[in-house]
């Protein structure tokens, strides 16, 4: 009994003092040698982002397989500059040759019962205004004959029977004329109806006609504008489905660059900011270029996006597509500030916290301090370190919970 009160008491000592001094500091040993050390010094921070851009055509143009078939000719090869509407690659396809003879077919067919169904209306107009015209004819015949036979009848010169003959045939006629107006005025109406449908039907069946038939000529693979061919990977003999793609066609209207550059910058690349760019590779020696971002991708994959930069004037002679250069983007102006090199530290702790040595360089001190903007050779110091401090800047692998750190000879 008496020694659990005595261990309690100890407790409440021993919690006593926690609240009081403070958890334990964790301590890690390291070796001197596997740390790298750097010593924050007083400079001019260059804001800028380090550029390996690859130079890509300004404009391209993909060639895809409208109809799929064997490859029977090849007229053009990949590097070849060609001219617009230039043929390519002739293809054969004997199923979609039947298909096409078939569907012309089955077109004309309806074509020509359209026309058929169009002249037959037209002839029905003109035998309705010609049965109109022979009834209005027989009743002013029949009107002069009745007059000449009433005066024969008059006379005596001719019976009663002839004259009334006369007048029944009239009055049939007379009968018969309003009949005859009211179908041709029907008829007329149904035929002015009809016919811009059937030429409607006859303009789309006409069009339907040349598609059908523009399949075949989609067989020969011409080129839409003029330029260079790049990328053509074909064989005769092989067959490609529709869809496949043949080729790309870069016309002469220059180059672009374009670059992957790391996520950390997104919010800070705009368009119209200026990049430096040079080529090592060349046998004339280095040469360099002035550009600015035109475009901004804000996709981000696999911890980057990317950037298109256009030169300021025309695209500079001796570029090839898929050349490398390098360079750097600006993305701020030139500042004094307290400097630390870019080290390895940073993917760790973000730029939050560093290990900062003792007097005796035996130690390093965990410490809060706030970093600002940063390149791929240094970052900008805002706080909590000052210009002659030394601190550790390798990789902080395993560092992540110590609070701090002895360094071994």
């Amino acid at each position: 009994m008496r020694a659990a009160v005595v261990a309690a008491a100890f407790g409440v000592i021993a919690g006593a003092l926690w609240l009081v001094v403070g958890a334990p500091e964790r301590t890690v040993r390291v070796t001197a040698a596997s740390v790298k050390i750097a010593t924050v010094t007083r400079g001019v921070f260059h804001d800028f982002v380090p550029l390996r851009a690859k130079v890509v055509p300004l404009n391209s143009v993909y060639l895809d397989a409208l109809e799929g078939g064997r490859v029977e000719k090849i007229l053009a090869q990949a590097g070849d500059r060609v001219s617009a509407n230039q043929t390519l690659v002739v293809l054969t396809n004997t199923e979609l040759e039947l298909d096409v003879l078939e569907r012309e077919g089955r077109l004309i067919e309806s074509i020509t019962q359209l026309q058929s169904y169009e002249t037959q209306l037209e002839q029905n107009r003109m035998a309705n205004q010609k049965s109109m015209a022979d009834i209005e004819y027989q009743i002013v015949r029949l009107r002069r004959s009745l007059a000449r036979r009433r005066q024969l009848v008059s006379r005596a010169l001719e019976p009663v029977e002839s004259q009334e003959t006369v007048q029944d045939e009239l009055d049939h006629y007379l009968r018969l004329q309003p009949i005859q107006a009211e179908s041709n005025h029907e008829q007329e109406e149904l035929r002015v109806q009809q016919l811009p449908q059937i030429r409607s039907q006859l303009e789309k069946l006409h069009q339907d006609l040349v598609i059908t038939h523009g399949k075949l000529d989609n067989l020969i693979v011409r080129a839409p504008i003029a330029g260079r061919l790049i990328s053509m990977d074909l064989e005769v003999g092989e067959n490609r489905n529709r869809g496949d793609r043949f080729a790309q066609i870069t016309p002469e209207t220059g180059s672009k660059l374009t670059a992957s550059v790391d996520e950390y910058y997104l919010g800070r690349i705009r368009r119209g900011q200026v990049a430096e760019m040079e080529a090592t590779d060349t046998d004339s020696g280095p040469r360099s270029w002035r550009l600015s971002v035109t475009r901004v991708y804000p996709q981000v994959q696999n911890g980057t996006f990317t950037v298109d930069l256009g030169f300021e004037g025309p695209t500079p002679e001796g570029l090839l597509p898929g050349q490398a250069l390098q360079g750097k983007l600006e993305v701020g102006a030139d500042r004094p500030a307290n400097l630390l090199p870019a080290g390895a530290f940073l993917e760790r702790t973000g730029g939050k916290w560093i290990f900062v040595l003792a007097a005796n360089a035996h130690s390093a001190q965990r410490r809060a301090i706030e970093l600002g903007r940063r390149n791929a050779e240094e970052v900008e110091v805002l706080a909590n370190l000052s210009t002659g401090d030394r601190v550790i800047v390798s990789d902080y692998t395993g560092l992540e919970r110590a609070q701090r750190v002895e360094l071994q000879q």
